[in-house]
């Protein structure tokens, strides 16, 4: 399995005053009460990175993907990327920048080395709640989040009365139970998957996944090509789990040297494949607001 850069994540409680055209969340989310409400490291370092960068113990991204590390956490990332896994949100390029432009510049360059002792078989949501503590502790971070009106594309199905060829329910797809077969792809359930074929062309794909994380998905692959510069949102009325798997040109604006430059872009195929389209509209978002960062002191 390739990723398509470092994971992004987030979810965020909200305090906040209501605005005309903005609105203060103050929801905790379900995940959040599921996995405990509050949690802290046992034991945590944090220290500023300037060397090469290092693999986390698994993927900080807002899929459900997780392999436990015997309670040894590490990580190795800029600020942005340590909220949104902590906070279980997906952010588009333009949100992420809005959320960094008015605070100092090292939020956004600055790698920071994290070290953690978690309880053994901790869950990923759980992982999140004793990131948020730390966030909290070493970086005075707060935060919130604000309801906002935004041009979005909202993904909808192309045939009402039934979805493209490559998007599946899961029940007719591989269970998540079974070893999975040669030709499953890909192999794990819950995460999003990408990896260059021999003719040039990216497939992409995920099994056992919620129509909003595939919007979520679908929006940050195409984002980073340029097609689309805007959150992708969930009108497809479809419920339950869904498999898909996508074959597309290089979604990125610098594909490698041996990438192929034939193929059909993000948007023909979520289309064509996928049976869906998305059409620009507006909605209300949730936009992660910091209201106070601070350098952490080295430990």
């Amino acid at each position: 399995m390739r990723s398509l850069g470092m994971p992004l994540l987030l979810t965020i409680v909200a305090i906040a005053s209501s605005v005309s055209a903005q609105t203060a969340v103050a929801h905790v989310p379900d995940w959040q009460n599921a996995a405990g409400g509050t949690m802290a490291f046992e034991v945590a370092s944090v220290h500023e990175d300037k060397g090469q960068f290092k693999p986390p113990s698994f993927a900080l991204s807002a899929d459900e993907l997780f392999q436990e590390p015997n309670g040894r956490f590490h990580a190795d990332f800029a600020l942005p990327n340590y909220i949104q896994f902590a906070y279980k949100i997906w952010l588009t390029g333009e949100e992420r920048r809005a959320m960094v432009a008015k605070l100092p510049e090292w939020v956004d360059t600055d790698r920071f080395d994290v070290e953690a002792t978690a309880p053994l078989h901790a869950t990923k949501d759980q992982y999140r709640l004793m990131m948020q503590a730390l966030l909290a502790e070493r970086f005075g971070l707060k935060l919130h989040f604000e309801q906002r009106e935004r041009p979005v594309l909202a993904m909808v199905l192309a045939n009402p009365r039934r979805p493209g060829p490559k998007l599946i329910p899961h029940e007719r797809g591989q269970s998540c139970d079974e070893k999975p077969k040669p030709d499953t792809y890909p192999k794990e359930c819950y995460a999003y998957s990408a990896m260059p074929l021999k003719d040039g062309l990216l497939l992409l794909g995920s099994r056992a996944a919620s129509m909003n994380l595939i919007a979520d998905f679908l929006g940050d692959v195409a984002g980073r090509s340029g097609e689309i510069g805007r959150r992708v949102v969930d009108q497809t009325g479809l419920t339950g789990l869904w498999d898909f798997t996508l074959e597309t040109a290089w979604p990125t604006q610098t594909p490698p040297q041996d990438a192929g430059l034939a193929g059909p872009t993000m948007l023909e195929a979520i289309q064509e494949q996928l049976g869906m389209k998305l059409k620009p509209t507006r909605a209300l978002v949730s936009e992660p607001i910091v209201d106070h960062v601070e350098r952490p002191n080295e430990n």
